[in-house]
């Protein structure tokens, strides 16, 4: 049944789109915090925890079927305390119920639905819950009756499960490694050559990409891999990469029209995609697509990269710089009125002969595999019954062939077609975006800018890169600390690990891509902060702050999942700080880190691709550039593109324009000089000597 507009629950006043998509439902939901928690106790009733995103597909599947129906929310409201999280707001909460429910039941997901005392223990969990039993699932009002039914009459044995559980994280987050003399794991290339093999082991070689179905972009998967092919001359590692990316490019997950990647593909060959737009993997992908664009030339790459940044500028970018969290898959489709995933990106072949004429989508739908009764083959839900999913089926090269053409003239026909397309599409109900703005998702963002400026020298994704970092610096600190989200004019919630983290990690890059000292400065001031709020003395950080809210336990992770861990950034931007400034208490941190959580890696190195990432930095001797003379210095300015055009992971590099000696500078011109494992070159202001000094150390 609909929301009554008139009606409002405790979610009313709450900042997440997430949380406000449910403000209007009859279950009297409350926001995570200590009036829920009280009053679950005074009530003596157990609470219901769902957690979600605002963009989730099966989220808004059981908000409608569940949390919209006044039966189901009567009995929720009679006999529990229901508390909503949006999970993108407090990764910290999802954190430990995901963990939780994976361990209950060995799989998680969202929406996330979790049974917690009140003392904030679970005992019960799962992710979707249909309303009434079907696909072999119990349905949400007997598992609603029967947990209610259970606190009444099985107390004791719900509180024990409760305990053990909450016991039983407390032990996986609290594991330390043996430090007795010769029991702990070093890591080494070991690691790195053990995750190569599991990564080759479960590669797609038709399709790219890891695994069968459904199959996820990696990009900092793919990124370690260019690091390991770089460093060890490991062909193999470089062709994973290039059939993943030109497949993904080719697919239905990359949006052909407006650019940007869909969040996975449900089939093996990155053909049907489930439609939402994560900013994260814009972020990650990009930086994987201009890094195989140094190491092959290959300019369809950097293409597609150039795509996905401006998609975040023209869609995604708050006025003032930071950028949005997501879009939708769901939409309206107008001709039933009714929300479908994709129903904003497919299209009939009608529709496509009516924009573009017949003769013009004759080629167009050769190119793009279009079908009279739609192409998604692989199609379980039947939600795309003659429409059809934009991928590339044939080359420019097969089509004109094919109608006896030029390739320029096909190419031609077909960005005419998409630019039609993209008018058509452009009157329909776009998908609800999340507008609040992330501090860890933007610094990575941030960094995929300010790569891209250096890489493609294209000025505008510096300054993209810079407005965002300043966003973030004059909106989302307070009295000196991060903050974790920014909505409608107002910042808040204690930042996390990966905040500060990811948000360094950005400010190192806009630093080296501007030279401008204050990003360097701002750069130690967060780490140094990150150091004194979340270093555990034995190793490794933990996900919240020393003075954050307490919960049940104080998350630890290391895992690289859909974005790397805050530990794994951690490391890198660690790291990088010591090579620009040797202060010793960043490399201690570092392998401290990494001795810590060694024995967790050694049981899947494969995922944990950016701490090896961050390894090899470790295991290498970053090449250290130093550039004298002002930034529009003309060789300058021609070495820096010389040292993007390359891929070199391993560097740092730095910029000195000290103003007692800037005469001489002028007088002299540019120069730079490169030091590796403590030996330097002398300055040098000749491009090819720099190139091949590049080549030889890099």
């Amino acid at each position: 049944m609909p929301n009554n507009p008139l009606r409002a629950n405790h979610l009313i006043d709450e900042k997440s789109p997430y949380l406000l998509q449910h403000a209007h439902n009859p279950v009297n939901w409350y926001p995570w915090g200590k009036f829920a928690f009280d009053k679950a106790k005074l009530e003596d009733k157990p609470i219901l925890l769902s957690i979600g995103y605002s963009t989730c597909h099966w989220c808004h599947v059981m908000a409608h079927e569940s949390f919209e129906d006044s039966g189901i929310a009567k009995i929720i409201n009679e006999h529990f305390i229901a508390v909503k999280v949006d999970r993108e707001e407090r990764p910290d909460i999802d954190h430990i119920y995901m963990s939780a429910t994976t361990s209950m039941t060995g799989q998680g997901g969202w929406p996330l639905t979790v049974f917690i005392t009140p003392q904030a223990d679970p005992f019960y969990g799962g992710t979707y819950f249909p309303p009434y039993a079907k696909w072999g699932s119990i349905g949400f009002v007997d598992l609603l009756n029967s947990i209610a039914a259970g606190w009444k009459t099985d107390r004791e044995n719900i509180l024990s499960s409760s305990h053990s559980i909450t016991e039983s994280l407390r032990k996986a987050t609290f594991r330390h490694p043996e430090r007795s003399e010769g029991s702990h794991l070093q890591m080494d290339d070991v690691f790195l050559h053990r995750a190569f093999r599991q990564m080759r082991g479960q590669f797609d070689p038709a399709n790219g990409g890891f695994g069968s179905s459904p199959k996820f972009p990696m990009g900092h998967g793919l990124s370690f891999l260019l690091r390991y092919y770089k460093k060890r001359n490991e062909a193999e590692a470089l062709e994973m990469v290039k059939k993943t990316l030109t497949k993904m490019g080719d697919g239905g997950i990359w949006d052909h029209l407006s650019g940007g990647f869909h969040r996975y593909s449900t089939d093996s060959n990155w053909h049907v995609p489930h439609f939402e737009k994560m900013l994260y993997d814009q972020a990650l992908l990009s930086r994987a697509y201009l890094e195989t664009y140094q190491l092959t030339g290959t300019l369809k790459y950097a293409q597609i990269a150039r795509e996905v940044l401006d998609y975040v500028l023209n869609d995604m970018t708050e006025a003032q710089g930071g950028f949005y969290s997501a879009e939708d898959a769901d939409s309206l489709d107008v001709a039933d009125g009714t929300l479908k995933e994709g129903a904003f990106y497919v299209f009939s072949q009608s529709e496509i002969e009516e924009a573009l004429g017949k003769d013009p989508a004759l080629i167009f739908n050769y190119c793009y595999g279009i079908l009279p009764q739609g192409n998604a083959a692989f199609d379980p839900h039947g939600e795309f019954s003659g429409k059809n999913i934009l991928f590339r089926a044939h080359s420019f090269e097969e089509a004109a062939v094919k109608f006896h053409g030029q390739t320029g003239e096909i190419q031609g026909i077909l960005t005419v077609g998409r630019e039609k397309l993209l008018a058509l599409r452009a009157n329909r109900p776009r998908p609800h975006k999340d507008t609040k703005v992330l501090c860890d998702w933007n610094g990575l963002m941030i960094v995929s800018f300010a790569f891209a400026s250096r890489v493609l020298g294209e000025p505008k994704y510096a300054q993209a890169a810079r407005k965002a970092a300043d966003f973030i610096l004059t909106h989302m600190m307070e009295k000196g600390r991060l903050l974790h989200r920014w909505r409608d004019g107002q910042a808040g919630i204690t930042a996390t690990l990966e905040d500060y983290a990811f948000f360094i990690y950005g400010l190192l890059e806009v630093h080296e891509a501007t030279f401008q000292d204050k990003y360097l400065d701002m750069a130690q001031v967060l780490a140094d902060q990150m150091i004194e709020l979340f270093a555990d003395q034995s190793g490794g950080f933990y996900m919240t702050a020393i003075d954050a809210e307490a919960l049940i336990i104080r998350p630890k992770e290391v895992y690289d999942g859909a974005l790397p861990s805050g530990n794994s950034v951690a490391a890198l931007i660690l790291l990088r700080l010591y090579a620009l400034t040797k202060k010793e208490i960043y490399i201690s941190k570092v392998e401290t880190l990494f001795s810590y959580f060694s024995s967790s890696v050694a049981q899947a190195p494969w995922a944990h691709s950016f701490l090896l990432s961050a390894l090899d930095w470790h295991l290498s001797t970053p090449v250290e550039i130093t550039f004298q003379g002002a930034l529009e210095d003309v060789t300058v300015a021609k070495m820096l593109k010389v040292l993007y055009k390359h891929f070199i992971p391993f560097k740092s590099v730095k910029l000195i324009t000290d103003p007692e000696t800037s005469l001489s500078l002028k007088q002299q011109g540019g120069q730079a000089h490169i030091c590796y494992r403590g030996t330097c070159k002398a300055p040098t202001d000749n491009i090819g000597a720099f190139e091949q000094e590049l080549l030889t150390r890099g």
